[in-house]
C-alpha cells in the first residue's frame, strides 16, 4: 500500500507532515489536496510526497480527494519547504501562499445531542448550559460558531466542555464547501436558421406576442445572447423562455464567464523608447543572463526619472519573444493602476493583476487564467510573487527597498528573499529596482552577491525633465519668527506661485488623521486605546478617535476622565489636518487626500489617481502612498510637512527610511519640462539622512549609514530574529520571556556560540495590542538559526526572521 506525507491545515499540527495510507481506490500525487482525519476532525491537507513506506509509524487512511488534479506543482512544494524552514513557520502556512484564492477550507464543528437515558441532564447546569442544550436539541445539530456568536467564544467553550463531559452532547465535523466557484453565464439562441425563426415569430404574433418578440430579437442578434440581456431587452418572463424551450424553438447553453478586473486597455501596442546608453548597457547585461537562465540577481540603481521602467518593459519584451513570462511586484496597491497602464500600453491583453482589493471571484479567475498561461505579465504587491506563472523567466521588484515587501503575519517572509530562492530553483532572472536601494541590497551588490547596474541620470533628452531644486526649511526658525502654521512662510509662498501658474502641488506627511493624540492640559492625561497602549488619533471624518493599531473607535471626551477638566486639546497633526490647513490658506484650490482612510473602498486608488492625473485637483495631500512611483507631469512643487516623523523612531533603520521617503517623494516633482521644487521642513535640518536626500546623494548616505551599521554590528553585518510572546496578563508574559531567555542563554553557552547575542527580554514597542501584552527577545548573530535549532521553541512564541520595523 502506498503512503502519502500530508501537510495538514491545523494549528495543532506539531510536525510539517503526517503519514497517511492511500486506499486502493485512490490515486494520489504530490501537490494534491486531500481530506484526512486529524484527531476527531476531517481536515484539508496537501500531499507533499508519495512513497512505499511511511515517514512516521502511526498512520490513518486518506478519506478522499478535495480536487481531482494537483493544485500545486512540485516546484511550489520545494519553495514552500524552504519558506517554512527559513522563516520558521508551519509547512501548510507556506503552502497556502500558493493555493488558489478562496481555496483554503476545512471542516466545521457541529454540536449534536447524545441519546441518553438522562432526558434533561443534571439539574445543576448553569443558565448558558441549559440554553445551549435546548438549542442543540431543537436544531438537531448546531454549528459551534453560532454558539460562540450568541454567548461569546469563552462562554460557549465552557458550556460546550461541560455538556460534553456530562455526555449530553458531542462534537462532530463536516466539510465546509468552497466559497468560490466558476461564474456561469446562460446564453440563448434560436434552434433554427434566421428565416425559419422569423417565420415562427410572425405566426406567434397574435396569440403569443411575448414569444414572438423574443424570437424576433434572437433572430436579429445573429449570435447567442446572454439570457439576462434578452430578458431586459424584451421583458419576457421565465415562463415564456421555458415554453419556447419546450417547443424546441430556442436553445439555452451555459459557459463560464471570467471575472476580470477593469484594466486600462490600449488599442495598439505602444512602441518602445530608444534606450539611453545606461539603459542599453543594463538591457544587454540582463538579456545575456536570461538567455542562460542563470538565476542572476541584478540591483538596478537608477535615480527617479532615469527610466528604470523602460528597462523592465524592454527586458520583458525580450523574454516574451523567447517564450518566457514575468512577475512584476510593486510595493503598494496604489501603484498598480499606473504600473498596469504602462505595461498594458506596451503589451495589450497580456497583463494580469493580483491583489487583495479585487473581489475573491476576480482573484480566483485571474489565478486560473494565469496558471493556464493566458498572460505574459502578472502585476501586484508582494503576494503576486506566488502567482502560478508558467515558464517564469523574469521577476521585477520595483522600489525594492520598501518595507511593505515584508509580510507582517505568518509566514513572515520578505519578497526579496523569496524571489532569490525562486531564482535559484527556476533559473529566472531577478531585477531589484530602486532609486534608494535597501542598505543591505547595496552592500550585497558591492560584495558581489548581486550584480549592480547604475542609471545615474534623468531622461532629460526624452522628457525635458531635470532633478528638482531642493530647499530645507528649519522649523525652529519659523517658530522664532512667530509662524505657528504647519506651513512655513517659504512653503506658503511656493504653493501660491505654483497655483498661480496652474500647476499642481503634492504635500507629504507620513501620518494620517487630524490630530495624533488628545491630551488634558490640566493633568496631562492622554487618551489611549483601551486595548492597546498607544494614543488614539482624532479624525475629522465622523469626529472620532481611532486607534491606528487595532482600529478601535470612540467618541472624543468632553472632559478629562482623570481630573474632569474641560481643557482638552488636540495635538500633533496628520494628513486630515494638513488638508484642512491647505483649504484654509488657499480656499480657491481644489484639494484631495490620498491615505489609507481615503482608500478603504474598492477602486478608490484608481479614482484618486484619475482625479489628480486629469487636473481635477490642485493640491494632493498624502502619506507614503504618494511618495512612490507616481508620475504626474503637472506637479511642480512637493512639500514635506515634517521630515522627522520617521527619523525619531527607536529603530536602527530610521535614517534609511527617512532618506528613502524624502528621496522618493522629492522625485514626484519636475517630471516634465516644467522645473520642479521640493521644500523639506524639519527640526533637524543637519541630519545626514536629510542632507543626503536634499542633495540626491545616495552614496553619501550609504557611506555614513554603513559605517554606523558596522560599528553597531547591525544588518548586513549580522542577522536578527525576533521572538515575541503575547498574553492577557503582563506578569505571565514577562515570566515566560525570562524563562525562554534563560533557556537560550544556557544553550548558547553550552555550545560555544559566543558570537550570538541576546537582547531583552523587554516589552515590545507597542507593549499592549488588542488587549494582549507583548514581550520580545532579539537574537543577533551571523546565523541565529544555530541557536534556535538547539531549543525547542514553544508553539505560542511568534518567530520573525529578519524583522523589519517596530512592533
Amino acid at each position: 500500500m502506498p503512503y502519502a506525507e500530508v501537510s495538514v491545515n491545523s494549528p495543532a499540527a506539531t510536525r510539517p507532515t503526517f503519514s497517511y495510507r492511500v486506499p486502493g481506490d485512490l490515486e494520489v500525487l504530490p501537490g494534491q489536496a486531500v481530506w484526512v482525519p486529524f484527531g476527531k476532525q476531517l481536515l484539508q491537507g496537501i500531499v507533499v510526497s508519495v512513497g512505499d513506506s511511511p515517514e512516521y509509524p502511526e498512520t490513518r487512511d486518506i478519506e478522499g480527494l478535495a480536487e481531482g488534479t494537483p493544485v500545486l506543482p512540485e516546484a511550489s512544494i520545494r519553495l514552500a519547504k524552504w519558506i517554512a524552514d527559513y522563516y520558521r513557520c508551519p509547512l501548510f502556512q507556506a503552502l497556502a501562499l500558493m493555493l488558489p484564492p478562496g481555496f483554503e477550507r476545512g471542516s466545521i464543528c457541529f454540536l449534536v445531542p447524545v441519546v441518553s437515558p438522562v432526558s434533561n441532564g443534571p439539574g445543576d447546569l448553569g443558565d448558558i448550559e441549559h440554553i445551549l442544550l435546548e438549542k442543540i436539541r431543537a436544531a438537531g445539530r448546531l454549528p459551534l460558531k453560532h454558539a460562540e456568536k450568541e454567548f461569546s467564544i469563552r462562554a460557549a467553550a465552557r458550556a460546550t466542555s461541560t455538556l460534553c463531559q456530562l455526555q449530553l452532547i458531542e462534537r462532530t465535523y463536516d466539510v465546509e464547501r468552497p466559497r468560490i466557484k466558476p461564474k456561469l453565464e446562460t446564453y440563448i439562441q434560436p434552434a433554427a436558421d434566421t428565416q425559419t425563426t422569423l417565420d415562427m415569430a410572425a405566426s406567434l404574433l397574435k396569440r403569443s406576442p411575448k414569444q414572438s418578440s423574443l424570437l424576433s430579437y434572437l433572430a436579429a442578434a445573429e449570435a447567442p445572447v446572454a439570457l439576462r440581456q434578452a430578458k431586459e431587452a424584451t421583458g419576457c418572463s421565465p415562463a415564456v423562455i421555458n415554453t419556447l424551450a419546450g417547443k424546441g424553438l430556442i436553445r439555452l447553453t451555459s459557459c463560464e464567464q471570467f471575472r476580470r478586473p477593469v484594466l486600462f486597455s490600449a488599442t495598439s501596442p505602444e512602441p518602445p523608447l530608444h534606450p539611453t546608453a545606461a539603459q542599453h548597457n543594463a538591457l544587454q547585461a540582463i538579456t545575456r543572463e536570461m538567455d542562460q537562465s542563470s538565476g542572476q540577481i541584478f540591483l538596478l540603481h537608477g535615480i527617479t526619472g532615469s527610466g528604470k521602467t523602460e528597462v523592465y518593459l524592454q527586458t520583458l519584451q525580450t523574454a516574451i519573444k523567447t517564450g518566457k513570462r514575468a512577475i512584476v511586484l510593486v510595493p503598494e496597491i496604489s501603484l498598480t493602476t499606473q504600473t498596469i497602464e504602462r505595461f498594458t500600453a506596451r503589451f495589450p491583453n497580456q497583463v494580469a493583476v493580483l491583489h487583495s482589493r479585487l473581489s475573491l471571484g476576480e482573484q480566483f479567475d485571474q489565478w486560473r487564467e494565469i496558471a493556464a498561461g493566458e498572460y505574459s505579465v502578472v502585476i501586484g504587491p508582494r503576494s503576486a510573487l506566488f502567482a502560478p506563472q508558467p515558464d517564469l523567466g523574469l521577476i521585477v521588484i520595483d522600489e525594492e527597498h520598501e518595507w511593505t515587501y515584508k509580510q507582517d503575519t505568518a509566514p513572515r517572509y520578505h519578497a526579496r528573499m523569496v524571489a532569490a530562492e525562486i531564482a535559484r530553483l527556476s533559473g529566472a532572472v531577478v531585477i531589484l529596482g530602486s532609486a534608494t536601494p535597501d542598505v543591505e541590497s547595496f552592500y550585497h551588490a558591492r560584495s558581489g552577491r548581486y550584480r549592480q547596474l547604475d542609471m545615474p541620470e534623468r531622461l532629460t533628452e526624452q522628457t525635458g525633465s531635470a532633478l528638482p531644486a531642493v530647499e530645507i526649511v528649519d522649523l525652529r526658525d519659523e517658530l522664532k519668527a512667530g509662524n505657528r502654521s504647519i506651513f512655513s512662510y517659504r512653503l506658503q509662498s511656493a504653493i501660491k506661485q505654483a497655483l498661480d501658474r496652474k500647476e499642481q502641488v503634492i504635500l507629504f506627511l507620513n501620518r494620517r488623521g487630524g490630530a495624533t493624540f488628545v491630551q488634558c492640559r490640566t493633568c496631562g492625561h492622554v487618551v489611549n486605546c483601551r486595548r492597546c497602549r498607544v494614543p488614539m488619533s482624532f479624525h475629522f471624518e465622523g469626529q472620532l478617535l481611532v486607534c491606528h493599531q487595532c482600529n478601535y473607535r470612540a467618541q472624543p471626551p468632553e472632559s478629562c476622565p482623570t481630573c474632569s477638566s474641560q481643557r482638552i486639546k488636540y495635538l500633533g497633526l496628520g494628513t486630515q489636518a494638513v488638508e484642512a490647513e491647505a483649504a484654509r490658506l488657499f480656499p480657491l484650490a481644489r484639494t484631495s487626500r490620498w491615505d489609507s482612510d481615503a482608500t478603504r473602498i474598492k477602486n478608490s486608488h484608481q479614482a484618486l489617481h484619475q482625479v489628480f492625473a486629469t487636473g481635477q485637483a490642485d493640491i494632493l495631500v498624502g502619506t507614503q502612498m504618494v511618495a512612490k512611483g507616481l508620475d504626474f507631469p503637472n506637479v511642480s512643487l512637493v512639500g514635506v510637512i515634517n521630515a522627522d516623523t520617521v527619523l525619531n523612531l527607536p529603530d536602527f533603520r530610521a535614517g534609511e527610511r527617512t532618506f528613502a521617503l524624502l528621496s522618493q517623494v522629492a522625485g514626484r516633482a519636475g517630471r516634465s519640462a516644467k522645473p520642479g521644487t521640493v521644500i523639506i521642513q524639519s527640526y533637524f535640518p543637519r541630519h545626514y539622512a536629510i542632507q543626503a536626500a536634499a542633495g540626491n546623494n545616495y552614496l553619501d548616505f550609504y557611506n555614513t549609514e554603513i559605517q554606523y551599521r558596522k560599528e553597531l554590528n547591525q544588518p548586513p553585518f549580522s542577522r536578527l530574529v525576533r521572538l515575541t510572546f503575547q498574553h492577557t496578563n503582563d506578569e505571565i508574559c514577562q515570566r515566560e520571556a525570562l524563562r525562554l531567555k534563560k533557556q537560550l542563554s544556557e544553550a548558547r553557552d553550552e555550545h560555544g556560540l559566543a558570537s550570538t547575542s541576546l537582547i531583552g527580554p523587554a516589552p515590545s514597542f507597542v507593549q499592549r495590542l488588542r488587549g494582549r501584552y507583548r514581550w520580545s527577545i532579539i537574537i543577533k548573530g551571523s546565523n541565529p538559526a544555530e541557536l534556535l535549532n538547539l531549543v525547542e521553541l514553544p508553539r505560542n512564541w511568534r518567530v520573525d526572521v529578519d524583522p523589519y520595523g517596530l512592533e
